[in-house]
């Protein structure tokens, strides 16, 4: 087969790499690439909102499956104009994307279902908000409705805070459209734990479990970013956690799906706290997490096309996963200044094979006369497997102190869960 991978960052790289590995596979192609993805498929320089031209290279060159695991082109509808023209493409149709398009839409749909959130407000007024908060109980968090490349979600630890938020989505529009809209909802203390979900429009198979690392710096300092590293499996993800989160969470919005008339076919991303009260959702994606999906991939024991058959097939009951019995940690590599301004096109310097239980996944890299230059905010994603976390952990920053470039930083702490771990034990007598 001959498939297309629509994206540019470090988890179509991963997914390019992933799907290498299946003998159903004879070619994979990305579009648009990156630096790194040419390593494992062929670079197509085509952006991902351009679907005429996506379109017309996959009629042109006989693509047989195309795989979208990027937001913005989901929300906007790229699966609907594929199946239009005739084309097999994996993910959710627009309408299903309005799941993570508006957290307006997914916020009333987790009320309206009952499944465990935060509790909230929404707002479309600059005026009615500051009304609100002048009497809200902090801390709060403050959500732009729309897409905002994970940058949208301020927390605010007091009023001072709140009101600079509001200011800058509503009248700054810092965010654009996607602030025109706010959800303003309690904070939530707990351990974070993101799970990724196999959907065929009928069943949810949820996958293996991670913890992201959201703030840009060390102890969870400074602003939110499209994710700083990631660990899987996630401690804290107990089995009777589990159960409770397939009875209260995952079937639930299955079957809220269905009754919306919403069919969901692809990846859904559900972000977890894991709080004293239970596990709660704090967001829904409507695609595979970055950097979770990194992770995944080198734990993932199942052929990658197979599982994404079966969702489109509508066979996931019939669908056996396997992961390896190993511990992921992956570290971001970043560009001084990220998630605000940075500096592209500077040299980068240390890469090499580091070995089979290494994958360097390229984020924002491109290819200058044969030198891997930057090329955007997050650069490198290094990921490393190991019997237990610790060695994980030991190996990934072994390796990222090998490579270097100009204002590169990264957190030091990815995967350092003692107070995770300390929560994640009161969790479980708070329930005996």
């Amino acid at each position: 087969m001959k498939i297309l991978v629509v994206g540019g960052g470090a988890r179509e790289h991963a997914i390019c790499w992933a799907l290498t590995k299946s003998s159903r596979v004879s070619r994979v192609y990305c579009a648009p690439g990156n630096g790194g993805t040419e390593e494992v498929a062929q670079n197509v320089p085509i952006d991902s909102m351009n679907f005429e031209e996506l379109i017309a290279f996959v009629k042109n060159v006989g693509i047989d499956l195309t795989i979208c695991p990027m937001d913005t082109p989901l929300v906007a509808g790229i699966v609907d104009a594929f199946e239009t023209a005739g084309l097999k493409i994996f993910g959710p149709n627009k309408e299903a994307a309005k799941i993570e398009g508006s957290k307006v839409f997914a916020k009333d749909f987790m009320r309206k279902y009952g499944i465990p959130t935060a509790g909230h407000e929404n707002f479309s007024s600059y005026e009615a908000a500051m009304v609100y908060i002048s009497t809200a109980k902090f801390p709060l968090v403050i959500k732009a409705d729309g897409l905002a490349a994970g940058k949208g979600v301020i927390i605010c630890p007091g009023i001072e805070s709140a009101e600079i938020a509001l200011d800058n989505m509503f009248n700054k529009r810092k965010f654009g459209a996607s602030g025109a809209n706010v959800v303003i909802e309690e904070y939530m203390h707990g351990v974070e734990c993101s799970i990724l979900a196999l959907c065929d429009g009928e069943n949810i198979i949820p996958m293996t479990s991670a913890k992201d690392h959201k703030a840009a710096y060390d102890r969870d300092y400074g602003p939110n970013t499209g994710g700083m590293g990631v660990i899987s499996p996630n401690p804290a993800y107990t089995d009777e956690i589990a159960d409770e989160c397939m009875k209260k969470i995952f079937l639930p919005t299955m079957e809220g799906f269905k009754k919306e008339g919403i069919n969901f076919v692809g990846v859904l991303f559900v972000g977890l706290m894991l709080t004293a009260g239970g596990a709660k959702v704090i967001e829904y994606n409507c695609r595979p997490g970055d950097p979770e999906t990194q992770a995944l991939a080198l734990r993932l024991d199942t052929d990658l096309l197979e599982a994404i058959e079966a969702c489109m097939n509508k066979n996931l009951d019939n669908l056996k996963i396997r992961w390896k019995n190993n511990a992921v940690c992956c570290v971001v590599a970043a560009s001084r200044g990220y998630p605000n301004e940075f500096k592209t096109g500077l040299e980068i310097f240390g890469l090499r094979n580091f070995g089979r239980d290494v994958k360097v996944f390229h984020a924002g890299t491109k290819k200058e006369k044969n030198q891997l230059r930057t090329n955007g905010g997050r650069v490198l994603n290094v990921v490393a497997s190991g019997d237990n976390l610790e060695e994980a952990r030991e190996l990934a920053y072994k390796t990222i102190n090998e490579i270097d470039f100009m204002g590169m930083y990264y957190r030091s702490d990815i995967g350092d869960l003692q107070d995770a771990a300390t929560l994640a034990i009161s969790l479980n007598y708070a329930r005996r």
